[in-house]
């Protein structure tokens, strides 16, 4: 099935070059829908309790499970799902500017050539539902090229304008304009428009949950009443003498954050019902319309979450496991049903993925690459590290000198503070990465991890794919001593 889909895809890919606009709708006929819905701030432990998320997308399909976002903040990850760019690339860097948000990706013409602008040429019809980037202004009715259908936001549950098709609609406080459902609506009535249409469509569903502030559906207020976030080893973690100072400075957590954290993640959860709710309106609308089997639905989140770990009270933006892993799960022709892939897969790989699924060519800028080989032969050779960026200092959420380089690889996560600090955690061992073994490491192994981070914060397009995929050299061993933190437990 996978190699007949790339063979009209590249058949697709050939009649485009040859032909004009309308030539590119017809050929287009016959193609997979594709269907994004992107969470906010979605961690991996709070995925558990989408149950219809699981039982219509991943068991009709495959989970990624290492799947990760190589700039844990929400409009720089938001600018590389649409550009396939890391984030040193495409200069989203913030949310706001002038380090980021949608009027700095406007004012750098980064509008002119996105996902959405490649599959429109194609023949696709295009759809926006939801938060579009931060600092986007709904309420000036700007639609960004390449988009059919915009219903594009900002944030909100409530109180909210939504720009529909260029005119801006208020929203107030009552249980109709409940943001996720409300997304449910207008991007079921738009499947069902292309699939009367006859049209193939590339379509981004983005609720605002599980974001700040939390604010479950009315339907769902009341659930998880007894729930308690788990306790981890790495939860308020208890020695952190090894850790940078933006960490090692932190006090043990408050018994009023605590408190709070144990609230927030039952509200997070609560929010993620509606998102639940809405995927199975979805699928329905898809399997009613036909279209279902010739549709390939991902879930994912824009960035991760973490609440408590390593003494951090909330928020995102580190290099640590919380922030940068997030769900990721999809259904759709040639999918392996009940599949668990393992190779690295990056918000870098969206949208070239989203490309050769329509049988489009993304531009050469593009760093990341299509994971759909994988879904054939997840043995095939593939990345062994990527970036992980962290360019502007967030303070709303952490206070110090956080700006860093660093770099994943299977077995190490290397970090490189501008401040001069570093960490680096051995993975396999420590996996909930308590013991900063930097001091201890071979000075081989911190040469090779610092200069393959120093050639990923400098890549561009192919050469991200070439630095990527070269193999560091064999591990080298740790002098960890006796005085480990990971030894003692």
């Amino acid at each position: 099935m996978i190699k007949s889909l790339w063979a009209r895809a590249g058949l697709t890919a050939l009649l485009l070059c040859s032909a004009g606009w309308a030539t590119a709708a017809e050929a287009a006929k016959g193609r997979p829908n594709i269907l994004l819905i992107l969470s906010d701030d979605e961690d991996v432990a709070s995925h558990a309790y989408m149950p219809k998320t699981k039982a219509l997308i991943e068991d009709q399909g495959a989970a990624f499970d290492n799947y990760f976002v190589t700039y844990s903040f929400c409009c720089p990850s938001r600018a590389t799902t649409l550009r396939g760019e890391y984030a040193h690339n495409h200069r989203i860097q913030g949310n706001v500017l002038p380090t980021g948000g949608a009027r700095k990706f406007r004012a750098l013409g980064h509008e002119e050539s996105t996902v959405a602008t490649w599959l429109q040429a194609g023949g696709y019809r295009t759809g926006l539902f939801g938060k579009y980037m931060n600092d986007y202004a709904p309420e000036e009715g700007h639609v960004p090229p390449g988009w059919d259908e915009w219903y594009g936001t900002r944030d909100g549950y409530y109180d909210y304008v939504m720009n529909e098709n260029g005119t801006p609609v208020s929203y107030g406080d009552q249980a109709e304009d409940y943001s996720t459902d409300v997304l449910a609506g207008h991007a079921a009535a738009a499947i069902r428009r292309a699939a009367a249409a006859a049209e193939p469509f590339f379509f981004i569903v983005a609720p605002f949950a599980p974001h700040a502030p939390e604010t479950p559906a009315p339907r769902h207020e009341h659930l998880f009443a007894d729930l308690t976030y788990p306790r981890l080893g790495s939860f308020d973690e208890a020695d952190v003498s090894d850790k940078p100072s933006l960490i090692r400075e932190r006090p043990r957590l408050a018994p009023w954050q605590l408190e709070t954290i144990d609230k927030v993640y039952r509200l997070r959860l609560g929010t993620l019902q509606a998102v639940d709710d809405l995927v199975e309106t979805l699928v329905s609308v898809l399997q009613a319309t036909g279209e279902l089997e010739n549709t390939y639905v991902v879930y994912t989140s824009d960035n991760g979450w973490h609440m408590g770990e390593h003494r951090q009270f909330v928020g995102k933006t580190t290099a640590y496991e919380e922030d940068i892993r997030v769900p990721f799960v999809m259904r759709g022709p040639g999918v392996p049903r009940g599949a668990r892939f393992s190779p690295f897969v990056l918000n870098n790989d969206l949208a070239p993925t989203f490309a050769a699924m329509a049988g489009v060519t993304p531009p050469g800028f593009v760093d990341g690459r299509s994971f759909l080989p994988l879904l054939e032969d997840p043995k095939r050779p593939w990345r062994h590290s990527f970036a992980i960026e962290r360019r502007q200092r967030e303070t709303m959420e952490i206070v110090g000198p956080a700006s860093f380089h660093a770099v994943r690889t299977a077995d190490w996560t290397y970090v490189e503070y501008f401040n001069g600090e570093r960490e680096l955690y051995d993975l396999r061992a420590d996996p909930q990465q308590l013991d900063n073994v930097v001091a201890t490491a071979e000075p081989l192994l911190l040469d090779q991890l610092s200069r393959r981070l120093a050639e990923l914060a400098n890549c561009a397009a192919q050469n991200c794919r070439e630095i990527e995929d070269a193999p560091l050299s064999p591990a080298v061993a740790l002098d960890t001593g006796q005085d480990s933190k990971t030894t003692q437990q």
